[in-house]
């Protein structure tokens, strides 16, 4: 599964390069994010199977850290290469990887037989869980409030902070930085319990975006909450995906790849709602403030999902 998975995103990206107008390309992209969420979803379990359960969220951790990295590496290496090559030879040299992470998969990832009674079925039988919606719900709402401030931070650094166009890029390599801390840190909060810390940490995100936009003013005390930014919602993803797998049973491929699509939601979500205050006029420092309420919501939904553990236990 992992190596079609990549073999579809490959091949995707090679023909973008091929692909010479709108939307033809436009197709081409599609075609090449189909394959994200299912990959980083079966990864995870893969990941997690290896492993013994006290380690299970330090393992998708790490999984998911290759995401992080990505902030810190691979955006700025493309942008480097699409202003230096062409924007076609980035989506190439992405293809490329493809094919080498194919390879990679194949030799590296221990063998792992196909299960017999898996089926499509089967993996819908997730769906009836409360839980699993529960889940979902706490990573749309919840993660939204970081995207409702993520999506228009450059602008915001350069309104807010004072920091000139040329900084911007820097700063979000610290954010990225903050990524892949939180990535790594995880696994050692899960082992107090997966939700107590997404409840202890949604808390940390609501506070953290209540107060932003006032810090951004001071030089060093923006640049470390921008990196708290980074942090403190990604050692929330590796927990959420944890939390699926615990509670989808005989789902949980599908509640896995789910996961992701939450978080795509979070971000269009909160995006959209940070986009209608700056549409009002209210100014860079409430995309912030609307992400408190979404993170206030999502722990909300995390202490619905506790009380209903408990009355099921």
């Amino acid at each position: 599964m992992l190596v079609a998975l990549m073999a579809l995103f490959a091949v995707a990206h090679l023909a973008s390069l091929l692909v010479t107008s709108y939307w033809p390309l436009m197709l081409v992209r599609f075609v090449a994010g189909l394959p994200h969420g299912a990959y980083f979803g079966i990864a995870s379990l893969v990941a997690a199977s290896l492993v013994d359960d006290r380690r299970r969220t330090q393992a998708v951790s790490n999984v998911l850290m290759g995401l992080t990295v990505a902030n810190i590496v691979g955006v700025p290496a493309a942008t480097w290469l699409g202003q230096v090559l062409g924007w076609q030879q980035s989506y190439a040299v992405v293809g490329v990887l493809g094919l080498v992470t194919m390879a990679a998969v194949s030799t590296l990832v221990p063998h792992q037989p196909a299960n017999p009674t898996a089926s499509v079925r089967r993996e819908f039988t997730a769906l009836r869980r409360p839980q699993v919606w529960l889940a979902l719900l706490i990573g749309t709402v919840g993660f939204g409030g970081m995207f409702s401030t993520y999506a228009y931070i450059s602008p915001t650094l350069q309104e807010l902070g004072g920091w000139s166009s040329a900084a911007v890029p820097w700063i979000l390599s610290l954010y990225g930085l903050g990524s892949t801390t939180g990535a790594a840190l995880a696994g050692r909060v899960a082992r107090h319990g997966i939700l107590r810390g997404i409840a202890v940490l949604l808390v940390l995100i609501a506070i953290l975006l209540a107060v932003y936009a006032l810090l951004l003013p001071y030089a060093v005390v923006g640049l470390a909450a921008t990196y708290a930014l980074g942090m403190l919602p990604s050692m929330l993803v590796p927990m959420l995906q944890t939390r699926l797998m615990d509670v989808a049973h005989e789902g949980q491929s599908l509640a896995a790849a789910l996961n992701h699509s939450t978080l795509n939601i979070a971000n269009a979500l909160g995006a959209w709602l940070g986009s209608l205050v700056l549409a009002a006029g209210w100014g860079y420092a409430w995309p912030s403030r609307i992400g408190v309420v979404l993170a206030v919501l999502g722990l909300a939904v995390t202490a619905w999902s506790a009380l209903l553990q408990r009355r099921t236990a």
